[in-house]
């Protein structure tokens, strides 16, 4: 992905968040997973949005379970967090079980929300040198998360294989830099065929350019995708959110940027679309608008302890609103 790429802004100050800690589960809180909000908002204010740095979400179909990567502030650190909902309020986040020794990032729920797909960079193959990003799933067995088993090699290669989506019917997308590519960064796909995967073609230049495009979300019937992209001269400005749809013959149409909308001056990325209720998640960088100069340390602190400090955030706006409105 292109964050691998930028250098992030690091602020001199950083005080001890005041966000609920992982290891006071007595904390809960309510999460709105039904409005669609026109405009985009805050996930989870302090549950989820916090001053450290979250990216990628993943919700259960039955809209009881969100599991998202919460990160260190240079993104040093970085871990699977999971949160339940116990009735109508949910529990404080954890580290899952099999999570916290390596970078674990992007997860997305498969067969039902019993498999866990995720990228990580822990040693694969049984190479302890290894420490490239690969594609890694885990079944949900007695309601715990087993042993990660990482995709076959034909997937996984000495290179990064990022953000793992897939459709209905099974076929993977993800972000991967190959010599059948296009550009610096381009989304991939594998058909799952005969109880396996096939070997990854890039998609076609409808979606695929010279840039980098990366953190694809594909719809379950493959209708639409939603991708980020750097560097294309509709750029906002640190990466937007893109979405291709389907023509009458199945083709892709030309990609389109999703509009201001949804888009800001900074980086937006990690996008997915629940099934029922039609809400777009993605993860921004964007940063509150700071109102006259820096007098007093003081206000350093107060920015720097900010939810929206420049880190990565998850926001949730209305799919078919943002939908419309880019065209």
């Amino acid at each position: 992905m292109y964050f691998k790429y930028r250098s992030f802004i690091f602020f001199v100050v950083v005080f001890f968040v005041a966000c609920r800690s992982d290891e006071d589960n007595s904390q809960i809180i309510s999460i709105d997973l039904n409005t669609a909000p026109d405009n985009p908002l805050l996930m989870a204010e302090n549950l989820i949005s916090t001053p450290l740095f979250e990216r990628d979400i993943a919700i259960h179909s039955t809209y009881d379970e969100i599991i998202f990567t919460r990160g260190d502030y240079k993104q040093k650190y970085r871990c699977l967090v999971g949160t339940k909902k116990q009735g109508d309020t949910w529990t404080s986040p954890e580290i899952l079980t099999i999570s916290g020794t390596w970078q674990d990032i992007e997860p997305f729920f498969a067969n039902n929300g019993n498999r866990l797909y995720f990228s990580s960079n822990r040693p694969i193959y049984g190479d302890s040198t290894r420490s490239d990003y690969n594609i890694w799933y885990s079944d949900r067995k007695n309601n715990k998360w087993s042993e990660p088993i990482a995709l076959d090699s034909i997937i996984n290669t000495t290179g990064d294989e990022f953000y793992p989506s897939l459709s209905r019917k099974g076929t993977l997308f993800f972000t991967a830099t190959r010599p059948n590519g296009i550009g610096r960064e381009d989304i991939f796909k594998a058909e799952f065929v005969n109880g396996k995967f096939n070997y990854p073609e890039p998609l076609s230049a409808s979606i695929n350019s010279v840039y980098y495009e990366f953190n694809a979300f594909i719809s379950p019937d493959e209708d639409y995708i939603i991708f980020s992209s750097y560097g294309r001269s509709d750029d906002l400005g640190g990466g937007d959110l893109y979405i291709s749809e389907k023509d009458s013959i199945g083709n892709w149409a030309p990609a389109r940027n999703m509009g201001s909308g949804v888009n800001s001056p900074y980086l937006d990325f990690c996008p997915f679309v629940d099934a029922d209720q039609r809400n777009l998640y993605f993860t921004s960088e964007r940063i509150s608008e700071k109102v006259g100069m820096i007098n007093k340390i003081s206000d350093l602190e107060k920015i720097s302890n900010a939810i929206e400090n420049g880190f990565g955030n998850i926001y949730k706006c209305g799919f078919e609103h943002i939908r419309k409105k880019g065209k």
